[in-house]
């Protein structure tokens, strides 16, 4: 008998004093302080234990983002019969809204798609400048105790570069017309959507740290009216929406790039800068381009994988590919301490170059090939001992080195696309501009913060420079073919988690849902482009699934570790598979640690 109906056959009197029995016979009891500790994943009737849903797989299109929402807006374009070029646009315009705390359209976007016309890997880097007006010796000035740049306020604000990284895109692959991708977008940011949880989180604590900070920058009303109305953040499940952004969504609709960098946009901008006290003109806007690029390229145990070079940290992906295959991983064994040791003191080096060489390749030159080369690679792996850590990475002498979003689209044509964007740590600056009554309902980028203020430096802070980026879109081949377009979004996280992906995939068999589900390690405390130097060996972080020998084994060997930080980014990844005799299918995977899903049809 099942026990409701048990329960429900006996007499109220009975249940009463059976439970009144019950009550005094058992030691009264408080709820533990973790209520979920030692409690882990349930089951999987099929695949790796640790992957938390299957990759989905569809024939003529995938999104995989942050979001739900914005996943269903790129799904809807591309039914629409928008290229996966005008997918990502609407998806970006769409994230810049409903995950405000990674990105939007006062930051810069950097992409790789494969193009079936050239059937090639292409690029672009949409970083800004900085203001022309805004010197060195007045942004050492504004310098914290650390001798750095701030995190927030008018010094960290750059040209953001993304909307006309929109524009430039859509006129070389775009379908739909321009005005059709955007406008959904403005509906929605008018109607308004729920706030789901990683976001809501984020977004409270994001406020409450512009609010400690609030000495710092110029204008504090804003960002309020905007992402706290009412006099806090939304919370989980609440409706928010961005009525300010979706006006001037129909501004850039109606009057292309322009309406953002010369015309009506621009001129409020410019008026806004002027009112605080900071450096950001018309003339700033106006003077920026998108650059297209030629990605640069490695092979990984015969997967061809590609990145974007300096002003971008993505060289640092290929150097620690190329390191950790000089070493048998797959031998070592999937989440060892010998495997892990290995990959994490290749990060290790690789970002020691990644401090004293990446920088604006407008102002210094990069030794891109001889970093990128397998004889460097191996070079530098003999460096790596199996016993013990290095007691000190020091970057290799090459001849004459935050918050984010990312998603991946493809289309019916075969067309891929790996996208990221953000404005840098957190939601930004802190500064969102107005029209002079109204917020235009965006924030500016910090990614300022990122230069150097060290003479000689490769980094050093310039007028008119490009600071060094962390944000990095990834894209691999095979055979020639396209593979996957994928990302780890996360400020210094994103090298280390591309490179995780990979090797989970080529050397341990994982599929793509079961490769981001996977347990990542972080590292921490390497020297910065912003000429802050190493902390010693730093500190290896680790999420909760790795495995207790292999902790055990990283300590042996002399690693600090440190606990989880959910500094481990967020994942997504859209993947071409091609079928013997048939047409090729897309696989899309996001995962645990964001609120998104990823779709295929």
């Amino acid at each position: 008998m099942r026990r409701r109906t048990f329960l429900s056959s006996l007499p109220a009197g009975a249940l009463m004093a059976a439970s009144a029995g019950a009550a005094s016979a058992r030691p009264v009891q408080t709820a533990p302080e973790a209520p979920f500790a030692g409690v882990t994943m349930g089951d999987r009737i099929t695949g790796a234990p640790f992957a938390g849903r299957s990759t989905v797989w569809g024939a003529n299109g995938a999104a995989a983002t942050a979001h739900p929402t914005a996943t269903l807006v790129g799904i809807e374009t591309l039914k629409r019969g928008g290229s996966a070029v005008d997918a990502a646009i609407a998806i970006n315009a769409a994230l810049g809204f409903l995950e405000p705390t990674a990105n939007g359209i006062g930051g810069d976007a950097f992409c790789m798609l494969w193009d079936p016309a050239q059937k090639k890997v292409v690029g672009f880097n949409g970083s800004g400048g900085s203001p022309r007006g805004l010197s060195l010796e007045t942004a050492r000035s504004k310098a914290t105790e650390r001798g750095v740049l701030p995190s927030v306020g008018a010094v960290t604000v750059n040209v953001p570069g993304t909307v006309d990284a929109w524009w430039s895109a859509h006129q070389r692959y775009g379908k739909l017309p321009w005005a059709e991708v955007l406008i959904p977008v403005a509906e929605l940011c008018e109607q308004g959507v729920p706030m789901p949880q990683t976001i809501a989180w984020y977004l409270e604590r994001n406020m409450a740290s512009f609010d400690r900070g609030a000495a710092r920058i110029e204008e504090n009303d804003n960002r309020k009216v905007v992402y706290a109305p009412g006099g806090r953040t939304p919370r989980v499940g609440e409706v928010f929406a961005n009525p300010h952004l979706g006006r001037t969504l129909r501004l850039i609709a109606a009057g292309g790039r322009d309406a953002f960098y010369q015309g009506e946009l621009a001129e409020q901008m410019e008026r806004y800068f002027r009112r605080i006290g900071g450096w950001l003109t018309r003339g700033d806007l106006s003077a920026h381009q998108t650059e297209w690029v030629d990605p640069i390229r490695t092979d990984y145990r015969g997967v061809e994988v590609y990145g974007l070079g300096p002003n971008t940290q993505g060289l640092s992906t290929n150097q620690i590919l190329n390191v950790c295959e000089q070493f048998d991983l797959k031998g070592m064994g999937f989440q060892s301490a010998a495997s892990i040791h290995h990959q994490a003191e290749a990060k290790r080096l690789a970002f020691e170059d990644r401090a004293k060489w990446f920088a604006d390749d407008r102002f210094s030159e990069t030794p891109v090939e001889w970093l990128n080369s397998k004889a460097y690679a191996a070079e530098r792996a003999r460096l790596i001992r199996p016993d013990r850590i290095m007691e000190r990475a020091f970057p290799g002498d090459a001849p004459t080195q935050g918050d984010t979003t990312y998603f991946s689209v493809a289309d019916k044509d075969g067309m891929m696309v790996s996208w990221i964007q953000s404005n840098y740590r957190g939601m930004g600056s802190g500064l969102v501009p107005d029209d002079g009554e109204r917020p235009l309902g965006f924030m500016f980028q910090d990614r300022g913060e990122l230069f150097a203020l060290t003479d000689g430096h490769a980094n050093i802070y310039a007028s008119g420079k490009r600071p060094f980026h962390t944000i990095i879109p990834g894209f691999a081949c095979k055979d020639g073919e396209p593979w996957m377009a994928f990302g780890v979004m996360g400020g210094g996280m994103q090298p280390q988690g591309q490179a995780q992906i990979i090797i989970n995939m080529v050397d341990y068999g994982l599929d793509p849902q079961e490769a981001g589900d996977s347990p990542r390690w972080q590292h921490e405390g390497s020297s910065e482009p912003t000429g802050e130097a190493a902390e010693g060996a730093g500190v290896l972080h680790l999420e909760n699934g790795v495995p207790q020998a292999a902790r055990e084994g990283l300590v042996q060997r002399g690693w600090t570790l440190g606990p989880t930080n959910g500094g481990f980014g967020g994942y997504q990844n859209v993947v071409m598979q091609q079928n013997p005799g048939g047409r090729w299918t897309y696989g899309a995977a996001t995962e645990m640690r964001k609120d998104g899903i990823a779709l295929a049809y």
